[in-house]
C-alpha cells in the first residue's frame, strides 16, 4: 500500500448530528485514514478539536470497539462515572456493549490532535447517555438513521 497523501485527503467539520444537536461538534475536524486507505474492517480517523469543541455527544456503541490515543494537547474524557485529563500519549478504550458513554472534550487554549480507531460493523447501535440529548443512532446493512430515544425517526 502506497503512503498516504495527507495534503491531499478531504478534511470533514460536519457531524450526522440532527439540527441544533450537531453545534456540539463545532470545532471538530476529521481524516478518515481508514477510508483514504481503503480499509473496510477498522475506522481510523485523525481528529482535531478547536478549544471548546467535543468529540461526539456521550455515547457508547453496542458492537463496535473503540480506542482513542492522544498525539498533542490535553483534553478531558467525559464518562458516565467522571471525568480525566488525557493528554499526549495516553490511551482510553472502550469496549463494545459496555454501557459507559464517553466523549472527548477540549477545554485547553489550544488545538487538541487525536487518533480514534474502531471497529466496523454492518450493524451497529450508539445509544446517548446525556438525557439531554434525545437521540439513538442505528446502523443497518451499513447504512446509518437517526432516531429519537422513543424510536420515532428523526
Amino acid at each position: 500500500m502506497p503512503k498516504l497523501d495527507l495534503s491531499k485527503a478531504p478534511v470533514r467539520t460536519s457531524c450526522v448530528y440532527p439540527g441544533e444537536l450537531a453545534n456540539h461538534c463545532s470545532g471538530r475536524s476529521k481524516i478518515a485514514l481508514g477510508d483514504l486507505g481503503g480499509l473496510d474492517q477498522f475506522g481510523v480517523n485523525l481528529t482535531r478539536l478547536a478549544p471548546g469543541a467535543a468529540s461526539a455527544h456521550q455515547h457508547w456503541h453496542l458492537k463496535e470497539d473503540e480506542l482513542i490515543y492522544m498525539l498533542e494537547g490535553e483534553a478531558v474524557l467525559v464518562e458516565d462515572d467522571g471525568e480525566s485529563v488525557l493528554r499526549a500519549g495516553d490511551v482510553a478504550t472502550f469496549k463494545a456493549g459496555a454501557p459507559n458513554g464517553h466523549m472527548v472534550v477540549n477545554r485547553s487554549d489550544a488545538d487538541v490532535l487525536l487518533l480514534e480507531v474502531g471497529t466496523r460493523s454492518q450493524d451497529e447501535v450508539a445509544s446517548y447517555t446525556d438525557p439531554a440529548v434525545d437521540m439513538k443512532v442505528v446502523k443497518q446493512n451499513g447504512a446509518w438513521a437517526i432516531y429519537r430515544k422513543n424510536g420515532e425517526r428523526y
